[in-house]
């Protein structure tokens, strides 16, 4: 496996090619152009995203130039056929040219035949980001994480070891005040055999803004 080193020219690149595809087409401003930059700056193989109809497309054309750039291999989560048919349509009208692979599934069933994810983003909008999150099989030399949206009013609570596999280790982590809000953690690499100090258990509450469900995830 290739560990994770930080490649400046790459990321700027990325960042640039991405700024061009998206000609101010689209309401995300700069998560989509910073999140290019860290999966290509980082050289990520393998960059992972949820995906659901009706999100906006931006931030898959950043992740889908990024992995162009690492000649690596971008995926893309999607929960129904509806979505991949939103998902393939929405990319072609963005004109962007992309070997995307785009998986129909719940979140435990796809993420399990996923291993060595380098980079992962989930819209902490969606209702299984945290199930998204914790059945990643992230890259044993280290890992990249992102969830956008992070000032969505219905979250609350958060907190990166209540939503992933527990014994991951979280090298450093920080909150972006870029469009709604970006967390962003590292995960560092494999610890093997060394034994993690257990964090405490926390809840987290869903809202959804547009059926007023509210859900709770324990980490």
């Amino acid at each position: 496996m290739i560990q994770m080193v930080w490649s400046q020219e790459i990321a700027s690149k990325a960042y640039l090619d991405t700024v061009k595809e998206l000609c101010q087409n689209f309401k995300e401003p700069g998560v989509s152009e910073f999140l290019s930059a860290m999966a290509a700056g980082w050289n990520s193989k393998l960059i992972v995203e949820s995906w659901s109809y009706g999100s906006p497309i931006a931030t898959s054309v950043g992740l889908a130039v990024a992995a162009r750039h690492t000649c690596g291999r971008h995926v893309c989560v999607v929960p129904d056929e509806r979505s991949r048919l939103g998902y393939i349509k929405a990319m072609e009208e963005a004109g962007t040219v992309s070997s995307t692979a785009v998986i129909v599934g719940e979140a435990e069933e796809v993420m399990e035949g996923l291993h060595d994810v380098d980079f992962l983003v989930v819209d902490l909008k969606r209702k299984d980001f945290a199930r998204v999150l914790r059945c990643a099989k992230l890259n044993h030399d280290g890992a990249v994480l992102a969830c956008k949206n992070a000032c969505h009013r219905g979250i609350s609570g958060f907190r990166w070891h209540g939503v992933l596999e527990k014994g991951t280790r979280v090298v450093r982590s920080l909150f972006l005040p870029v469009g709604q809000g970006l967390h962003v953690a590292h995960a560092g690499a494999n610890s093997g055999g060394v034994r993690i100090k257990k964090c405490p258990s926390r809840w987290i509450k869903y809202i959804d803004h547009r059926s007023g469900e509210e859900h709770v995830f324990r980490g």
